[in-house]
C-alpha cells in the first residue's frame, strides 16, 4: 500500500479494491489516515458504514461515479462524530432504506461539494455543522433532510427532490442558510421550520409541494430574499406560528445581512414570488408576524394574504393577481397592513375583513374582482388612505354589521352597485371620496353613524348619496350627473347636509322620503331633471341658505301632509318655484324666486307686500290645503307640435322618430274613429325599447309621456323611472306591495323600467327570486288600468325578447318594440358640439376633425356607452384644455372657449387581438395613437 506525501504531516490514501498498494475499503483507508489526510476513492459502489471521528478528506478520484452504501443493519451509510472535521468531494451515499437516515452528522463539521444521497435523508444534529455545495439529495421519506443542530448549516446550489415527505424539517435552535437551492416534488411541505430555528433563503425554488411550500410552527422565524415557491399542493407560505418581528429598525428595510442571523425574528420575505398554490398563497395564524416587500402572489386556489387569529401581516410594493378566494384576507383579532399594494383579478373580493381584524391599506388599488372590491364585517376596523377600487359588478367598498371604516382620498369607479355601500350598524367617516361611474354613489342604509366630507360623486346611474337609517353627516359634497338624484333621505335617516352641490342630475337634486327631517344648509343644486327639492308626504326637515337653478320640474315640490321649514332659498331660472300637495304646511322664510315664470315667492329686494303670507306655515301663493290645484300642468294639444319638434331635435335616432310620428298618427286617427261613433282598432300603447347603453331610451321616453298627454290619451304624462330594484322585494309579501306603489306613482303617465330583463334572466333558475311575482303584478295592473298608464320597458335587444317571451301577458301587452340603434361617428360628434354648446364652448375645425377620428376607432364593444361615451370625451376635452390652458399666464377669452384637436383625448389601440376578439382594432395598433 502507498501513501502520497502532499503537505507536511499530510498524505493521500487511495481506495480501489484490486489494485496494487490501495485500500480495498473506504473504513481501511480512513483507519490508517492521520488527521488531515486526504482519501481517494476509485469509481463503484463501496457497501460499508463509515464512523468519522478525525480530520479527513474523501474525494472520488477521476470526477466522481462513487457511492457509499449503507451495509445494513438500520445504521447510516455515513456518521460524522463530534471533534471530527470530514470533507466529501463528489460522493453519493445511499442509506439502507428511505425512511431512515443516509448520513448522519451529529458532530463535528462537514464541508460537502457535489454527489449527495439517493436513498434515505441527511440528518444533521447536536452541535454538527454543514457546508454542501451542489450537491442532491433524493430517494428519502419522511423528510429529505433534518436539521436539528446548533451549528451553522449552508446548503448551495443544492437539489432536495422527490421526498416522500417534507423536503427539509428545521427545528430546535438550527441555524439553516440556503442559497440558490431547489427543493422540488416534496409530497408533503417543502420546508418545515420549527421551535426556535432561524432559516435564511436566498434565490431559493420550492417547486411542486404536496402540501405547503414553507411552514413555520411555534417561535421560528425567516428571511427569504428573491425566492420562488409555486405549484404547491396547500399554501405556498403556512404560518402557524413565529417569533415576533422584532420593533427595532424599519422592517421594509431589506436586511443587508446574509447569514441565518438576520431572521431575527418573524417571517421575512423580501422580492418573493409565490404562484400556483392549492390553498392561500401566504396563510398567517396564531401569533404569527409576517412582512413581505416587494413581492408578487398570483394564481392561488385560496387567498393572496390571509392573516387569522392573533397574527399581524405587513406587505409593500406586493401585487397579488387572480386568487380563488379573496386577495387579502383578515380575521379573529389579526392586524393587516399594506402599502402600495395592488390587487387583480381575484374571483371573490379584494379585501375581506371579519371578526375584529384591523387592516389598513395605503397607496394600493384594488380592481377586476367578481364580488366588491372591499368588504367589511364583524367589528372590524378597516382604514383606506389613497386606495384605487373599482372594476366590480358588485359594490366597491361594502361594510356590514358592526364595522368601522375610515377612509381618506379614496377613489372608486365602475362598480356595478354602489362605490360606498352601508348596511347592518356599520359606521364610515370619509374625507375627499370620490365615486365615478358607479351604479349608485354612496349608500349608507346602516344604523351607524357616518361623516363624510370632501366628497364627489359623479356619473352614478341612479342617486349620487342616499341615506337610510342612522346619523349621518355630509359636509363639502359634490354630485354631478347622478342618474335618478343628487341625495336621498330615507324614513329614519338623521341627516345633516352642508355645502353641498348637486349638478345635472337626471331626476330630482334632493328626495327626502316620508318620515325624514334632514337638517340642510347651503346646498346648491343646478339644472336637476325634475325637481330641485322633493319633500314627500309626511316629510320634514329645514333648509337653509339653498339655491336651486333651471330645474325641468317645479323647484320645489311638497307631498301631502308635508312640513318642511325653508328659509332663504332661492329659486333661479324656473318653470315654477313651487309646488304642493293636499296638506302640505310649509314655513317659509324669505325665500325668493328670479327669472321663474310662475313664482309664488317674491323677486329679491321686491317688496314685503309681494311675499304676502312669506314665514306662515303655508306657502306665499301656493295654493291652499285642500282645494284641489293640480300640482302641473300636463301638456296639451298646442303644444304636441312643439313636443314633436323636441323629438326631432334629437340627434340620430331617426327610426325611432319615424315610428314615435306614426304611432301618433295612429292614436289620432283612433280618437277620431271614436269622436265619429266607429269601433276603434286595437292599440297597444305600451312599448319596449330595445338599444344599448346611452342611445336616447330615457329621454324618448318622458317625450312619449308627454306626447300622450297632449293628444289627450293620458292625464299627465309625467315619467317615473323604475328598475328591478324598485320592484322587487326582499321577503314573502314584500314585492307585490312595493310593484303597486311604483306602478301608482306612474297613474296619468309613463312607467319606464330600464334593464326590464333583470326581472326574468336567462338563465334564472327560480328558487327565493321574487321578480315572477312583480311581472305577474305588472301584468295584472296594466289590465285594471289599461287606459291610465303606459308601460315602457327597456334593455339589451336579446335579452328584451326573452324577456317579453317569458310570460304570455307580457306578449300580449307588448307587441311593438323600438329599436334605437347605437349613434355612428357624425352623431357622436354632433353630441359633443351640443355639450360644448351648451357649457360655452367652441370647437375648431380641426378639433370635430380629429373627433371624427377618433370615433371611427373607438372600439364598440360592451363598455361602449353611445352619448354617454361622447359626454365622457367631451368632458376628458375639457380637463385637457384646462391644463393646457393654465399654462398661459394671461389666456383671452377665445382660449377659455375654444376646444382643439390637442384637447381631443389619446386612444389607446391594443397591439393585437386578444385570443377570440371579435372587435376588430383600427390601422397602427401597437401604441396610443391621436387618430387625426
Amino acid at each position: 500500500m502507498t501513501t502520497d506525501q502532499t503537505a507536511p504531516g499530510a498524505g493521500v490514501h487511495h481506495v480501489a479494491p484490486g489494485r496494487p498498494g490501495a485500500h480495498a475499503t473506504l473504513a481501511a483507508a480512513l483507519h490508517a489516515a492521520a488527521p488531515g489526510d486526504e482519501v481517494r476513492v476509485a469509481a463503484g459502489t463501496y457497501e460499508e458504514s463509515l464512523r468519522v471521528d478525525r480530520d479527513v478528506t474523501l474525494r472520488a478520484a477521476d470526477g466522481g461515479g462513487v457511492t457509499l452504501a449503507a451495509s445494513g443493519g438500520g445504521a447510516p451509510a455515513l456518521e460524522v462524530l463530534s471533534g471530527a472535521r470530514l470533507t466529501l468531494d463528489g460522493l453519493t451515499v445511499r442509506g439502507g432504506a428511505a425512511d431512515r437516515p443516509a448520513v448522519l452528522l451529529s458532530g463535528g463539521v462537514t464541508h460537502w461539494h457535489g454527489g449527495g444521497t439517493d436513498r434515505g435523508r441527511l440528518e444533521v444534529l447536536r452541535e454538527a455543522a454543514l457546508t454542501m455545495t451542489e450537491a442532491r439529495l433524493t430517494g428519502a421519506a419522511l423528510a429529505g433532510a433534518l436539521i436539528r443542530t446548533t451549528g451553522a448549516v449552508r446548503l448551495t446550489d443544492c437539489v432536495l427532490d422527490g421526498a416522500q415527505g417534507t423536503g427539509v424539517v428545521v427545528g430546535g435552535d438550527s441555524r439553516l442558510e440556503l442559497t440558490g437551492t431547489r427543493i422540488k416534488g416534496a409530497t408533503g411541505s417543502g420546508v418545515r421550520v420549527r421551535e426556535d430555528a432561524r432559516i435564511v433563503l436566498r434565490d431559493c425554488l420550492i417547486d411542486g409541494a404536496g402540501r405547503s411550500g414553507l411552514l413555520f410552527e411555534d417561535r421560528a422565524a425567516a428571511l427569504l430574499v428573491d425566492c420562488r415557491v409555486r405549484d404547491c399542493g396547500g399554501e405556498a407560505v403556512r404560518v402557524l406560528d413565529t417569533s415576533p418581528v422584532p420593533e427595532d429598525g424599519d422592517p421594509y428595510d431589506t436586511p443587508h445581512a446574509g447569514t441565518p442571523e438576520a431572521a431575527r425574528g418573524g417571517l421575512l420575505l423580501y422580492g418573493c414570488e409565490l404562484t400556483g398554490s392549492g390553498a392561500d398563497a401566504l396563510h398567517v395564524a396564531g401569533g404569527g408576524d409576517a412582512v413581505l416587500v416587494g413581492c408578487v402572489l398570483r394564481d392561488s386556489g385560496g387567498s393572496g394574504a390571509s392573516a387569522g387569529e392573533r397574527a399581524r401581516v405587513r406587505l409593500a410594493d406586493t401585487r397579488i393577481a387572480r386568487t380563488t378566494a379573496a386577495a387579502l384576507t383578515a380575521h379573529g383579532t389579526a392586524r393587516l397592513d399594506a402599502r402600495g399594494t395592488t390587487v387583480r383579478g381575484s374571483s371573490a373580493n379584494g379585501l375581506l375583513a371579519t371578526g375584529s381584524a384591523t387592516v389598513r391599506l395605503t397607496d394600493g388599488e384594488v380592481t377586476d374582482c367578481r364580488y366588491s372590491a372591499v368588504h367589511a364585517g364583524g367589528d372590524a376596523e378597516l382604514t383606506l388612505t389613497r386606495l384605487r377600487a373599482g372594476n366590480t359588478p358588485e359594490h366597491g367598498l361594502h361594510a356590514v354589521a358592526d364595522s368601522r371604516l375610515t377612509l381618506a382620498e379614496v377613489h372608486l369607479t365602475d362598480c356595478g352597485m354602489s362605490g360606498l355601500d352601508l348596511s347592518g350598524t356599520a359606521a364610515a367617516e370619509a374625507t375627499e371620496l370620490s365615486v365615478a361611474r358607479c351604479r349608485n354613489g354612496v349608500v349608507a342604509g346602516s344604523g351607524g353613524a357616518v361623516r363624510l366630507a370632501g366628497c364627489t360623486v359623479a356619473d352614478a346611474e341612479r342617486a349620487g348619496f342616499t341615506f337610510g337609517g342612522g346619523e349621518a353627516e355630509l359636509d363639502g359634497a359634490r354630485v354631478l350627473r347622478a342618474g335618478t338624484a343628487g341625495l336621498v333621505c330615507q324614513d329614519g335617516a338623521t341627516v345633516r347636509a352642508a355645502h353641498v352641490e348637486i349638478t345635472d342630475a337626471a331626476g330630482s337634486g334632493m328626495v327626502v322620503a316620508a318620515g325624514a327631517a334632514p337638517d340642510v344648509r347651503d346646498v346648491r343644486i343646478v339644472r336637476p331633471g325634475k325637481n330641485g327639492l322633493i319633500v314627500d308626504a309626511k316629510g320634514g326637515g329645514t333648509y337653509e341658505d339653498c339655491e336651486i337653478t333651471g330645474p325641468g320640474f317645479p323647484a320645489v315640490h311638497l307631498g301631502a301632509a308635508a312640513t318642511p321649514v325653508l328659509t332663504r332659498v332661492r329659486v333661479q331660472d324656473a318653470d315654477a318655484d313651487l309646488s304642493t300637495e293636499d296638506g302640505a304646511e310649509p314655513q317659509v322664510r324669505d325665500c325668493v324666486a328670479w327669472q321663474v315664470k310662475d313664482a309664488h315667492w317674491p323677486a329679491p329686494f321686491a317688496p314685503a307686500t309681494a311675499a304676502a303670507g312669506a314665514g306662515a306655515t303655508q306657502s306665499a301663493g301656493a295654493p291652499a290645503a285642500g282645494d284641489g290645484t293640480a300640482t302641473t300642468v300636463p301638456p296639451t294639444e298646442a303644444d304636441l307640435d312643439e313636443l314633436l319638434g323636441e323629438l326631432h331635435e334629437l340627434i340620430g335616432l331617426e327610426r325611432v322618430k319615424q315610428d314615435v310620428a306614426s304611432l301618433v298618427k295612429l292614436m289620432r286617427m283612433v280618437q277620431r274613429r271614436e269622436a265619429a261613433g266607429l269601433a276603434a282598432p286595437p292599440l297597444s300603447r305600451h312599448l319596449v325599447f330595445a338599444g344599448n347603453p346611452g342611445t336616447g331610451k330615457t329621454t324618448v321616453a318622458r317625450l312619449y309621456g308627454r306626447i300622450l298627454a297632449a293628444v289627450g290619451l293620458l292625464e299627465k304624462g309625467h315619467l317615473v323611472e323604475a328598475d328591478r330594484s324598485a320592484l322587487v322585494g326582499e321577503y314573502v309579501g314584500h314585492t307585490g306591495p312595493k310593484t303597486q306603489r311604483v306602478f301608482m306613482e306612474a297613474m296619468g303617465g309613463v312607467l319606464f323600467i330600464d334593464e326590464a330583463y333583470s326581472l326574468a334572466p336567462a338563465h334564472a333558475t327560480g328558487g327565493n327570486d321574487f321578480a315572477q311575482e312583480a311581472i305577474a303584478t305588472l301584468v295584472k295592473l296594466m289590465e285594471d288600468h289599461r287606459d291610465a298608464v303606459v308601460v315602457i320597458v327597456a334593455g339589451y335587444p336579446v335579452e328584451m325578447e326573452h324577456f317579453i317571451d317569458s310570460n304570455p301577458g307580457l306578449a300580449s301587452r307588448f307587441n311593438r318594440t323600438l329599436l334605437f340603434e347605437d349613434y355612428g361617428t357624425e352623431d357622436l360628434v354632433q353630441i359633443v358640439e351640443q355639450h360644448a354648446a351648451a357649457h360655452q364652448y367652441e370647437l375648431t375645425d380641426a378639433a370635430r376633425d380629429t373627433l371624427v377620428g377618433y370615433f371611427d376607432h373607438v372600439p364598440r364593444d360592451g363598455r361602449f356607452g353611445n352619448g354617454r361615451s361622447a359626454r365622457q370625451t367631451f368632458q376628458a376635452m375639457t380637463e385637457r384644455q384646462a391644463y393646457r390652458v393654465a399654462e398661459n399666464d394671461a389666456p383671452s377669452e377665445a382660449d377659455l372657449r375654444t376646444l382643439s384637436e390637442l384637447d381631443v383625448p389619446e386612444l389607446d389601440v391594443p397591439a393585437a387581438d386578444p385570443p377570440g376578439a371579435a372587435v376588430p382594432q383600427p390601422p397602427g395598433a401597437g401604441a396610443a395613437v391621436h387618430p387625426a
